[in-house]
């Protein structure tokens, strides 16, 4: 596997801080527009997006006979998986939810193992993700701890069953991403699931249009471009071009970004409890990305 500069980790860096900001977006765009509805506007603006850039690098965009399969699978895939995991979601306490659909970066690497050649979980990467996450729900529960009347096994069940789509959809296109333009894939993952999203939300739900206003507007332009457009193009090319194992476990960033911006933004204190949660990750990521010694012959 080729290995990360130090450019590549300050970016992997960048783009989960800003991911770390999501939770908030999407709470603004709920204000207007239910689940469903919000996913249909988030990934048509990331698709406009995509296709303008495709057209300025002069991208071919259409796919080829032999890869329309590839594709449609990678599009439900990503339809189940956004789908149960907002369902689950809505089943869950906020932070029930977080930590269990941030196990996705342990399962992605346990699929990268199976699939994805060279890229293998070494002792060092075990030990890492588990202080990581570990890290990660400190951050997550802050302190306030679980209530057994907040849990319900079948919401677990759910965001679990996401967090395994998610990891495994990661690596399945990452490796598409090596045979196909990484913007291809990317656009297609999200265009042809789309009209099960507008569907849904026409049948299901209905727009609250007098909520609509500048918060929940900007909140579904940062999910769509900043995210889905921008996040999902760079994480893919990471993913294609360096250990995916190693790449997504920077999603454990993603938490402590989140709080940074409630401390800004919401006026949340900085505990004893967040400090030992970061150093946590901070430890953890670099048993992860720490390249094993060769051995001697």
């Amino acid at each position: 596997m080729t290995r990360m500069p130090i450019q590549a980790f300050f970016v992997i860096i960048g783009i989960q801080i800003l991911w770390g900001g999501n939770p908030v977006a999407v709470k603004f765009g709920l204000e207007a527009f239910p689940p469903l509805w919000s996913g249909f506007f988030r990934f048509t603006s990331a698709i406009l997006c995509l296709l303008v850039w495709a057209r300025i690098r002069n991208i071919s965009m259409w796919p080829r006979a032999g890869e329309w399969k590839p594709l449609i699978i990678l599009g439900a895939v990503f339809f189940i998986q956004i789908w149960t995991m907002n369902y689950g979601f809505d089943l869950s306490t906020g932070a029930i939810s977080s930590i269990l659909i941030s196990t996705h970066p342990l399962f992605a690497a346990l699929f990268a193992h199976l699939l994805v050649k060279g890229d293998r979980l070494t002792g060092l990467k075990v030990v890492g993700m588990a202080i990581a996450f570990s890290g990660t729900s400190l951050i997550i529960l802050r302190g306030g701890g679980l209530q057994a009347e907040d849990f319900s096994l079948f919401g677990a069940s759910v965001i679990m069953f996401s967090a395994i789509i998610l990891g495994w959809r990661l690596i399945f296109a990452s490796q598409m991403a090596k045979e196909l333009e990484t913007t291809k894939v990317v656009c297609w993952q999200m265009l042809l699931p789309l009209w099960a999203f507008a569907l849904g939300g026409f049948l299901f739900e209905e727009i609250t249009w007098q909520n609509i206003g500048w918060q929940p507007i900007a909140g579904l332009l940062y999910q769509g471009i900043i995210i889905a457009g921008l996040g999902f193009m760079i994480n893919t090319w990471m993913l294609k071009t360096y250990s995916p194992s190693v790449v997504v476990s920077f999603g454990f960033i993603a938490p402590l970004s989140g709080v940074a911006f409630s401390i800004w933004l919401l006026g949340e204190q900085f505990t004893w409890v967040v400090a030992i949660g970061v150093t946590c990750v901070g430890l953890g990521l670099l048993l992860i990305a720490k390249k094993p010694k060769e051995k001697s012959t």
